[in-house]
């Protein structure tokens, strides 16, 4: 019995691997921000680069500047979208694509299942981008003042709205209406915006000397938390500030200290606390982690110092619902930087630090607590061979060591795809990653409002059931359902949207229903049984519409799909 035991340790091994996917494309890029989305997904977005590789063929250029202006906004920096799936498959990896776009620096989800970007472009402007679930853009709005303006931070507000936290030049001219006397070098800069996009209030706030706003967040009466860096002479410090929801100041707070200062994240706590992160420099001017606690009357609660041998720095931080503290960053020796990942417990006690990366550069960014308690994080990973800079997402345990998938679902694709050669090859059925089986060929799609099988449907079906029904027997203990999906195309007469939409619903349910049952009642008594455990039908509308582009294939649409969904049981998996 011990024996089989070790093997079968063994065989799980060869089929575990770590949630760490690193995204090399060409030319640097990194993530900087990270969130969860409703169906368990993980979305994380940065920027990558593109760049013209060469002149095209007989074009000659007077200058530098005539070489550049003939690029399009398909070259320079793009954002970067990146979402996976919980077995560490990469769903979306999409760049976007707007003018004089510099950088994006903020992801936050929208009740409705969509995002929020936030960043900056080339020319000092500070950018909105609202995505939908796809990450297909909604509206972008570039704003600000006349001013070289730069955004730090994007928070997700309670009314569904984002508040921009950033910096501005201070203005000279009493002309300029964000003109206020007195201000600095740089002053801290606010915008705020309702859900649809509208822009609700922008001022600007400072000293007379160097202000910029690092991070923001709501309280729970719905005033504001806002840290800034106000720096002067050769030291840099911090201020907290309060104001209302209108942006009125309700109190300020200066903490100037001999040794530089700095803040990178501020978070509101279960007890309606804040927590900030912040480094400060040592003896040895060395980067050292220091965690404040706070109420919301700007009175200090825990000032925790955490010593570390090397520079180390948390640049985000989050509460899990132990009350425990997860921070992400880096941590830097002579020779190289890794990413960092650091556990506390509720007294800001550090209870386990782990470093991740290879013999260059790698920082975590960002992290987000997922619905079972783990973390995702984002980053950059530096590739040792060719030294441009990469993305990277993890998934972290509550102790801080890098989560384990098992290659449970790349094992049933692989099999999947050898069990079905023939039909993928005569373009009757496509698999995907995610075990979704759709059915292309031509003569297996529905005529328009038609959802009962014709002979040709029936005739495939029934072939194609004798071969996976067998398949998920053999492997039953790992399938926890067998989805048949009904889909439409988007039409329908011309109907109100309400009507479009819920028809299309009903037609869908009934292609799904049509096979189904047609699937079911070609089975043995004792299929049956087992298969009433696992079926699920499903009309899905027009809502996994087929596009070329982003132009609806609608003949294409009109389509039934199986979808596989395996359990949690970390088995060897019984394939052929």
């Amino acid at each position: 019995m011990k024996y089989i035991l070790l093997l079968l340790l063994s065989l799980l091994t060869l089929y575990a691997k770590d949630f760490s996917i690193i995204i090399d494309k060409q030319f640097d890029q990194s993530l900087l921000d990270i969130t969860q989305d409703y169906d368990r997904t993980i979305s994380a977005i940065g920027i990558t680069k593109n760049y013209k590789k060469s002149a095209s063929s007989g074009t000659t250029y007077k200058s530098a500047f005539d070489y550049l202006d003939s690029f399009s906004d398909s070259y320079g920096s793009q954002i970067a979208f990146i979402k996976v799936d919980e077995n560490a498959n990469v769903i979306i990896n999409k760049t976007s694509k707007i003018a004089t776009f510099s950088e994006a620096i903020a992801l936050v989800k929208t009740p409705n299942n969509g995002y929020f970007i936030g960043g900056y472009t080339l020319d000092g402007s500070l950018l909105i981008v609202k995505l939908d679930a796809n990450a297909n853009i909604i509206f972008s709005k570039i704003f600000g003042t006349k001013n070289y303006d730069r955004m730090n931070k994007l928070i997700l507000l309670s009314d569904g709205g984002v508040l921009a936290v950033g910096t501005s030049s201070t203005s000279r001219s009493p002309s300029d209406s964000m003109f206020e006397t007195g201000l600095g070098l740089n002053d801290i800069y606010l915008s705020r915006y309702s859900k649809d996009g509208k822009k609700l209030w922008s001022k600007k706030y400072g000293t007379e000397y160097d202000d910029r706003g690092i991070d923001a967040v709501e309280a729970r009466d719905g005033s504001i938390i806002v840290i800034s860096t106000t720096s002067y002479d050769k030291n840099k410090n911090i201020t907290l500030m309060r104001i209302t929801e209108n942006g009125n100041k309700i109190w300020l707070k200066h903490y100037k200290e001999e040794n530089n200062i700095t803040p990178h994240k501020i978070i509101r706590l279960r007890d309606n606390n804040f927590l900030l992160s912040l480094t400060r420099r040592n003896a040895l001017n060395k980067e050292q982690i220091r965690l404040m606690k706070f109420n919301l009357q700007k009175n200090i609660l825990i000032d925790a110092k955490i010593p570390t041998s090397y520079s180390s720095v948390l640049k985000d931080i989050k509460e899990y619902s132990n009350g425990n503290i997860i921070g992400v960053g880096y941590v830097k020796d002579t020779y190289n930087t890794d990413a960092l990942v650091m556990i506390l417990d509720d007294k800001l006690t550090m209870i386990n630090q782990e470093h991740y990366g290879d013999e260059n550069y790698d920082a975590f960014n960002a992290v987000t607590i997922l619905n079972n308690s783990q973390a995702g994080v984002a980053g950059i990973s530096t590739s040792p061979i060719s030294q441009e800079s990469n993305m990277w997402v993890c998934l972290i345990n509550q102790d801080g060591t890098i989560t384990q998938v098992y290659a449970k679902i790349d094992n049933f694709y692989t099999s999947l795809s050898k069990l079905f050669k023939d039909e993928i090859k005569a373009n009757q059925i496509k698999i995907k990653k995610d075990l979704t089986i759709e059915l292309i060929d031509k003569n297996l799609l529905f005529k328009i409002g038609k959802y009962k099988l014709n002979k040709k449907q029936k005739l495939f079906i029934d072939g194609f059931s004798k071969k996976l029904l067998p398949f998920l027997d053999k492997n039953k203990k790992f399938i926890a359902n067998l989805e048949v999906n009904g889909h439409t195309s988007s039409e329908w007469n011309k109907s109100s949207f309400s009507t479009n939409y819920l028809n299309n619903e009903k037609l869908s349910m009934g292609r799904a229903y049509s096979t189904l049952s047609y699937v079911f009642m070609l089975q043995n008594k004792s299929t049956q049984v087992w298969l009433a455990d696992i079926l699920k039908g499903s009309g899905l509308g027009f809502s996994k519409k087929i596009k070329i582009g982003d132009v609806e294939n609608k003949e294409k649409s009109r389509r039934v799909s199986f979808k596989i969904i395996l359990n949690d049981t970390n088995t060897v998996l019984n394939l052929i």
